[in-house]
Formats: structure tokens, C-alpha cells, sequence
């Protein structure tokens, strides 16, 4: 019987040094996993004979670990990496990178696989190995082209030296990654209880007690851009009174701390961004809004200006502080998405509480792109909203939702059910809503990955069209 082989090419307009660059560099892995697998790293070897990768990953409903092992390296050419542990009976997996001209090249990548039952492999492959493995070389195709016609935008502009608290958590995780393949020297700021993922360099840290603003481990000094976005998370939980406290003051008082450190310091960074939210406008209906709309009058709009007001230390001291006032983020990763996402599958995903409220939402793709775009964008200061320039209603985003999983989305849900369930956290977050738009990212040029939201979704959880 012949030995199934997976072959997949695609084409990239750059040379195959930039592209060859983009994988040798640390962050490469964590941005080709596709956000709807639920992929983590467990070991990153890098990509040279020897160096072992390891991550867990699901079969469906079994949890399964995957280890292999890079050999065959060519520097510029190829590496290949053979699955020593995990869920094949054989997975051998060779990247070549070829010139196709000199603004061209390709990878060509090619899969030498088994199942463990070999009988069954024609059987099986066609329904549970190939449109899943398809699928997720469609995404990985799709975000190195993406990644590199962003960084592509600013290859002239000096490499910096970044600093990221949060670094841990969804957004940071990601932005770490997308700045380390574009040679940024990425550290991270944390407290010493933080355990970093086993893609991060534990060499490249900061520690140091955010309550008090006490530095640990390392120093301040000499960093060109520092990124704020530390903080628990405000629809983790349902809203206690000690919920809502932590929110407050997870943000709050290590935001002053850093501000004020900064401000300090004898070697500043030039830019100072930090994350914010929507909240910040409160419910305000059909009303258009944009950054320079009033503040709203609810527990998240009083808690968004005192995490806004914490930044002026720095700003004071003249350093380039930019405010993000971060709209829904579309992942499958984490957040509202990953939350709706069974029910939404099941067919119970239609409007909540009538479903006219407004959602304002970016994809996880824009949201970090602009805060790359900002952070090489001399004239960007002062609030910013990370929104969509289509926010949708939440009957909107249930019925968009429904199409691109193919599942039915008219279940209307009573509002006051989200209230027996979430309390507090279930109106703002659910029931309430803005109608935000980005303003300033449109005026300083900012384009949109996606603009509309099947585009998100569809790319996030790999369901293409």
C-alpha cells in the first residue's frame, strides 16, 4: 500500500531570507497555531538539528502530547521535524524554502504520516486527518503572509527594545510573539509569582512588586517602548463585591506604580502604551461614539478612568503616552467568543434580551496590528479606540456566528436569565453595549485585516469559505 503524503505549497511575495527570518526567530511557533486548536507549548527548541518542540493538544475529546524533533537543517534551505511522541503511528514533516525570483519565494511543506490502525488510514484520512491538517495550513499560510506585509511596512525603522507587562495573557502572549519575528527585543515585566510559557525567555524579564512599584530583578532603564496590560480579567467572573475590587485595583495601582517609575527614570522609554476599555463610554444605546465622546456612568466607566488617569505621570513627563481603549476581542482563544462558543455549536445562540444592543469588536489580528502600527507611528498619542469601523448587534453577531458555524442562531435568551446567571457582569457586559468606532486609528491610516465580522470569525476558528 502506498504511504499517504500531505503536500501543501504557498507562495509569499518576499525574499527567502525575510522568510526563512520570520521561522528562525523566537515567537514563530506561537503564531502559526491556530487559535481554534487550543494548542500550548510545552517545550520550543527552536528549529535546529536536535531541538525538541513539545505542545498538548486535543483529538477531539483526548487530551494528547506531541513531541518532535528537528534534523535535517539547512540553513535558509529547510528543516524537518519527526514526531517522536503523539497521537501518529509516523509524522515526518520536511519545510523547504525555495526561490521563486527575487520579491518571491515559497514553502513547500510535505508530510510523510501514518495512523496508528494503517488498515484504516484510507478510510479514516479523508474525514478526520486531511481537512483538519488542510485547515490548518490554510491558517498558517494566511498569518505569515499577514504577518510579514505588516512588518514589511516599517523593515526601515530601527529594531526596539520593548517591555510587556501582561505578557502572559492572551493579548500579551500573542504581541510578544508578533514583535520577537519582527526582531524587536521583547522582555516581559512580572511579578515573581508569574510563570512564563515555555516560549518565553526567562532571561529577558523584569520582576517586580506591582502593588508597591518595587523592582525586584533587572531594571527600567534604557527600554524604547513600554506596553501596560496587566490586569485581571473583567468577564472572567461573575462580579462580587471582591471581584470588583480586584478589577479595580489590579489595573489601577500597579498602572500609577509604572507611570510614575517611569517617569523617573534617567533613560525613559520613548512611548508608553496602556489598555483600557469601551466600558469607559458606558450603555449608551444607538448614540455614535469615538474618542472624544463622554465618559458613561457605570462601575466599568468609573473603573476606565481611574486606570486612564493612572498614565498621567507618565505623559506628564513628556513621554508619548498612548491610551487603548479596547473593544470585544474576536478569538477563539479566550474572551466573549470562547465562552458563547458551546452553546453557539449546539444551535442555542440567538439574540439576548431582544439582541438590539451594539457589540464593538476588533479581531484578535487587528487589535495586535495596530498596536504594532501605533508603536511606529510618531503622531499616534493620547486615547485611541481598538474597535472594528463595523460594530454589529448582539443579534447581528449571534446570526453571523451561526453562519459561519453553520448552526442555527434564532434561540431567542430573556435578558433577565443573563441576570439570574452573570448578576452584574451579565447586564454590562451582555445587556449593555456601545456603538464605538475608531476614529483616530482611521484617521492615522490604520487598515483593517478584517473589517467585517464573518471575516473574523471565520478566520479565527478556521472555518473558511
Amino acid at each position: 500500500m502506498r504511504m499517504p503524503i500531505y503536500e501543501h505549497t504557498a507562495t509569499f511575495p518576499f525574499s527567502r531570507e525575510t522568510v526563512w527570518n520570520w521561522h528562525a526567530r523566537p515567537g514563530a511557533v506561537r503564531r502559526i497555531m491556530p487559535e481554534w486548536e487550543g494548542i500550548r507549548p510545552l517545550e520550543v527548541g527552536g528549529i535546529k538539528d536536535g531541538a525538541v518542540t513539545t505542545f498538548r493538544m486535543s483529538i477531539g475529546i483526548v487530551p494528547q502530547k506531541w513531541k518532535a524533533k528537528h534534523h535535517s537543517y539547512i540553513e535558509g534551505e529547510q528543516f524537518c521535524d519527526n514526531m517522536i511522541k503523539g497521537p501518529f503511528a509516523r509524522w515526518n514533516h520536511t519545510h523547504k524554502f525555495l526561490e521563486n525570483g527575487t520579491d518571491e519565494m515559497k514553502i513547500q511543506d510535505t508530510i510523510d504520516w501514518k495512523l496508528p490502525f494503517h488498515f484504516f488510514t484510507r478510510i479514516g484520512a479523508p474525514i478526520m486527518v486531511m481537512p483538519r491538517v488542510h485547515q490548518m495550513f490554510k491558517h498558517r499560510s494566511r498569518r505569515i503572509l499577514a504577518d510579514l506585509k505588516r512588518q514589511e511596512m516599517f523593515k526601515d525603522a530601527p529594531r526596539k527594545r520593548i517591555l510587556i507587562s501582561g505578557s502572559t495573557g492572551l493579548i500579551g502572549t500573542q504581541l510578544g510573539a508578533f514583535l520577537e519575528t519582527d526582531g524587536h527585543d521583547v522582555h516581559r515585566l512580572l511579578r515573581p509569582s508569574t510563570k512564563l510559557h515555555a516560549d518565553q525567555d526567562p532571561a529577558k524579564v523584569v520582576k517586580w512588586n506591582d502593588h508597591t512599584g518595587e523592582i525586584l530583578e533587572g531594571s527600567l532603564e534604557n527600554f524604547d517602548v513600554v506596553i501596560h496590560l496587566a490586569g485581571a480579567g473583567i468577564g472572567d467572573k461573575r462580579w462580587s463585591k471582591k471581584r470588583k475590587k480586584l478589577i479595580a485595583e489590579s489595573r489601577e495601582i500597579p498602572g500609577r506604580n509604572l507611570s510614575n517609575a517611569l517617569a523617573e527614570l534617567s533613560s525613559p522609554p520613548s512611548l508608553f502604551m496602556c489598555a483600557s476599555a469601551i466600558g469607559f463610554y458606558d450603555n449608551r444605546g444607538d448614540e455614535d461614539l469615538d474618542e472624544t465622546s463622554s465618559i458613561g456612568d457605570g462601575f466599568l466607566a468609573k473603573i476606565c478612568k481611574k486606570w486612564e488617569d493612572a498614565m498621567k505621570p507618565a505623559s506628564d513627563a513628556g513621554i508619548r503616552t498612548i491610551i487603548m481603549r479596547n473593544g470585544i476581542v474576536t478569538t477563539a482563544s479566550g474572551g466573549m467568543l470562547q465562552q458563547i462558543l458551546l452553546p453557539a455549536k449546539l444551535g442555542g445562540m440567538g439574540p439576548i434580551g431582544g439582541g438590539r444592543q451594539w457589540q464593538s469588536w476588533i479581531s484578535f489580528d487587528d487589535l495586535i496590528y495596530a498596536m504594532h502600527y501605533l508603536m511606529n507611528h510618531e503622531d499616534a498619542s493620547g486615547v485611541i479606540n481598538m474597535t472594528s469601523p463595523n460594530p454589529v448587534t448582539q443579534k447581528q453577531y449571534a446570526k453571523t456566528l451561526g453562519k459561519v458555524l453553520r448552526r442555527p442562531a434564532f434561540a431567542p435568551v430573556p435578558g433577565f436569565v443573563m441576570k439570574i446567571l452573570f448578576g452584574e457582569l451579565g447586564k454590562s457586559l451582555i445587556l449593555d453595549g456601545q456603538k464605538v468606532h475608531p476614529k483616530r486609528l482611521l484617521e492615522l491610516g490604520f487598515e483593517f485585516e478584517h473589517e467585517t465580522l464573518e471575516s473574523a470569525l471565520r478566520d479565527t476558528l478556521g472555518r473558511f469559505a
